[in-house]
């Protein structure tokens, strides 16, 4: 009997796997942060972002998603509209590799399984895992510390649309909250540099990146219609 259970399980498995549908591509675009040094205007790609995704349509509604996307974030405090900031003059350069998971919704029913022509706007929530350069200011100058890793909360919208039966393209705008106040060098974390911290130490950084997907859509298709 135990063995009928396990195989019985391993079958069910089996079937679920093959009624989903896959997608696999890539994203391009922009990324810009916002925190302490620099102008604070949130949606402003000024520096490359380029990331691989994967997806596994559960419904025409809902699809886990998993990605990793790579990006450079720069600021400058000359092209702030702050006056202090520009007084200041400080810069940065920094990097961000980061893997995300989570849920994307689907404002309309996106059937993959359907050969017409199809497209809706969608929402992507998850949890993110990023490593970064650990930065902090002499003369001005940002320094390296040490590479570190934090924890963010993507926060996307988008539009995506059928380009053929294989090939789906979409673009958005991600925001992530970050769990750290250190992209820019304002906050290190290490205790000797202490007292080299400026700006708001009680607010955490952002990063956003905008762009492009692609993906190519393969596995056996699944009947999304009802029975």
């Amino acid at each position: 009997m135990n063995r009928i259970k396990i195989a019985l399980f391993f079958i069910l498995i089996y079937a679920g796997l093959n009624a989903q549908i896959n997608e696999i591509g890539i994203f391009s675009g922009g990324a810009n942060y916002i925190g302490d040094v620099g102008p604070t205007t949130y949606i402003a790609p000024n520096d490359l972002a380029v990331g691989f995704i994967y997806k596994w349509n559960r419904s025409t509604r809902h699809t886990y998603r998993f990605s990793y996307t790579f990006g450079k974030i720069s600021s400058n405090d000359l092209d702030a509209d702050v006056a202090d900031r520009q007084l200041r003059g400080f810069h940065f350069k920094n990097t961000v590799h980061e893997v995300s998971a989570g849920m994307e919704f689907n404002f309309f029913e996106f059937d993959l399984h359907s050969l017409k022509s199809q497209f809706t706007p969608y929402v992507y929530t998850g949890l993110s895992y990023f490593l970064y350069k650990e930065l902090y200011y002499t003369d001005n100058k940002a320094s390296v510390d040490n590479q570190q890793g934090s924890l963010a909360i993507p926060m996307i919208v988008g539009l995506k649309a059928k380009l053929t039966r294989d090939l789906v393209a979409g673009v958005e705008i991600g925001a992530r909250f970050t769990f750290t106040d250190n992209l820019d060098g304002s906050n290190p974390k290490n205790e000797n540099l202490s007292s080299l911290q400026f700006g708001n130490i009680n607010s955490k950084d952002w990063y956003m990146f905008t762009g492009f997907t692609l993906t190519y859509t393969f596995g056996e298709n699944p009947c999304f219609c009802p029975e």
